[in-house]
């Protein structure tokens, strides 16, 4: 009986994992902009930010969505630890409803539900209504797993060898909350590890004692799945999960203890084992709330207290933020990838920087470290090309679509800037080195001042990218012409230096019109980014040609 009946209880958990996960990304796609805005505009009185975690909470059926989302506004100073970490209080008790909601027997709805939601999803021609029909499918789903767990393990109950685990188990209640948290973070998700014991309870298979346990432990693996999620991520993102985590820990440690006094309570109301745990993590989740919320102060400042060393601080050049579980959260996956853009940025920043200042060393050190930040420029590159691409096989919104494209032009035009860098340039240093040329005074200031006019509209481009401002993207268009125009103003001054016969101007003529010609293209790579704002400004012009009436 068991080997059947265990392949089966595997299939309906894989659904209910499955469907809760598709009801999630239905929401975050249909509204994830809104719910970003909502937590971006927290109140810093903690009772509205709890209420405002609680609805998003909600709305995504997930307090660990909650807690990217979270997570990746605070990294950009959008929101304080103390106002997080109430936004999270609300959202673990936003989680819980959303268990006792899915407890209700509602297999009547369906056949409605999900036929509905199929034509919805097939049927329409727009991107909110997929996503409505996308989330109606995933409830329906997960209603159906239920019943299929609860008639896998029907026959279960009695079993001699699982009677004996299961009540071993019961009477050891540390082994069960480490069980059940570690559980819940192999799964990835506390509402599908909670509906799972439910159903295992209303079949008779995990009594009232163990169910509580169970979900006491759920909830600590809730905490710990935010906790791997964002680790390597900024200090105070760490800092919210953390302390989210150590709410929970406490709560589990004083719900356990006092077990014996409340427990009774939950045989005396008569409900079934499944309804009566399903309250008891609501209430469990609104008992830390109220415990916790007039201390989200002070643990802010107790949190803020840990010497963090931020992540984005680190050496190396490790891809950090491209997480795999992000591609499900199109807006979240978005923000992973354009925080490895600005690092790859930064990258060739240093390189673009540095480059003019290798024509002038004997011994070639600097030139070797700038080609080995070229190595990481690739890599980069191409670990952020192969993560956006996976993102866009999936259907997206067209924002988002656009968004990646974005992404993927200017991550491999900054790509081709360290090529230019690399392959031309250097190669231009180490001849004059090997070739033992000077360039003149006069000719040197020009390229000197050539090339910081590049790096200023490095650092711009690098502006516009975060901000997608539409004025500084025309100064960067602006600049590109002063700068062809400062291109030949210097190449004419070069050729009356020949014309004059200056020596040194002879010897690397051939050098100082190819480091112009390098400097131009590279501004051309970096000036691609203003194009899609100005673009959708209506402000780009499709060829630079004029009309005949013109």
């Amino acid at each position: 009986m068991y080997p059947t009946g265990f392949l089966a209880l595997l299939g309906a958990v894989a659904l209910l994992l499955w469907s809760t996960r598709l009801v999630k990304t239905g929401v975050v796609r249909a509204f994830g902009d809104g719910l970003r805005s909502m937590l971006a505009k927290s109140a810093g009185h903690s009772a509205s930010a709890a209420g405002l975690g609680l609805a998003v909470a909600l709305a995504l059926q997930s307090a660990t969505a909650t807690a990217l989302l979270l997570t990746s506004l605070a990294s950009r100073g959008f929101i304080a630890l103390a106002p997080a970490l109430a936004v999270m209080l609300g959202a673990d008790l936003g989680s819980s409803l959303v268990v006792k909601v899915l407890s209700f027997d509602l297999k009547a709805v369906v056949p409605v539900l999900l036929s509905l939601s199929v034509a919805a999803f097939m049927l329409s021609g727009s991107a909110r209504v997929r996503q409505f029909g996308r989330i109606g499918i995933g409830l329906s789903l997960i209603i159906l797993s239920l019943g299929m767990i609860v008639a896998a393990t029907a026959g279960w109950r009695g079993g001699g060898i699982l009677d004996v685990v299961l009540s071993r188990l019961g009477d050891e209640p540390v082994m069960a909350l480490v069980l059940a948290a570690g559980v819940t973070w192999l799964m990835h998700s506390s509402v599908a590890f909670v509906l799972l014991v439910l159903a295992l309870s209303a079949s008779g298979v995990v009594t009232i004692q163990l169910g509580l346990y169970l979900v006491l432990g759920a909830n600590i693996g809730s905490g710990l799945i935010a906790l791997a999620l964002v680790w390597r991520e900024s200090a105070i993102s760490r800092r919210i999960v953390l302390g989210n985590l150590g709410f929970r820990l406490v709560g589990a440690v004083l719900a356990l203890a006092s077990l014996p006094l409340w427990q009774p309570l939950l045989g005396e109301l008569g409900w079934p084992p499944a309804q009566s745990l399903a309250i008891a993590h609501v209430v469990f989740n609104a008992a830390l709330m109220a415990l916790f919320l007039p201390f989200v102060g002070f643990a802010a400042r107790s949190l803020e207290g840990l010497a963090f060393v931020d992540a984005k601080a680190q050496p190396g050049h490790s891809i950090r933020h491209l997480d795999e579980a992000l591609l499900t959260t199109p807006h979240l996956a978005l923000g992973a990838a354009s925080r490895e853009v600005l690092r790859l940025a930064e990258r060739v920043e240093t390189m673009l920087g540095e480059t003019m200042l290798t024509f002038n060393e004997a011994d070639g050190v600097r030139l070797g470290a700038i080609r080995k930040l070229d190595d990481e420029v690739d890599d980069f590159q191409d670990a952020i090309k192969l993560y956006l691409t996976r993102l866009t096989r999936q259907p997206l919104q067209e924002a988002d679509a656009r968004r990646a494209f974005d992404l993927i032009l200017f991550t491999t035009n900054l790509e081709h800037v360290g090529d230019i860098i690399d392959k031309s340039l250097l190669e231009l240093a180490a001849k004059r080195r090997r070739n033992g040329v000077s360039f003149s005074p006069e000719g040197w200031r020009e390229l000197n001042e050539f090339h910081a006019r590049v790096v200023k509209q490095l650092k711009l481009a690098i502006t516009v990218f975060m901000t997608n401002d539409p004025e500084m993207a025309r100064e960067l268009v602006r600049e590109k012409d002063q700068i062809r125009s400062a291109e030949r103003v210097a190449m004419e001054s070069h050729l009356a230096r020949l014309r004059d016969g200056a020596v040194a101007s002879i010897e690397t003529s051939a050098l100082h019109l190819d480091i112009l010609r390098d400097l131009k293209r590279i501004n051309a790579h970096l000036v691609s980014v203003a194009h899609p704002i100005l673009e959708a400004a209506g402000e780009l012009r499709g060829s630079r040609l004029t009309s005949p009436a013109e």
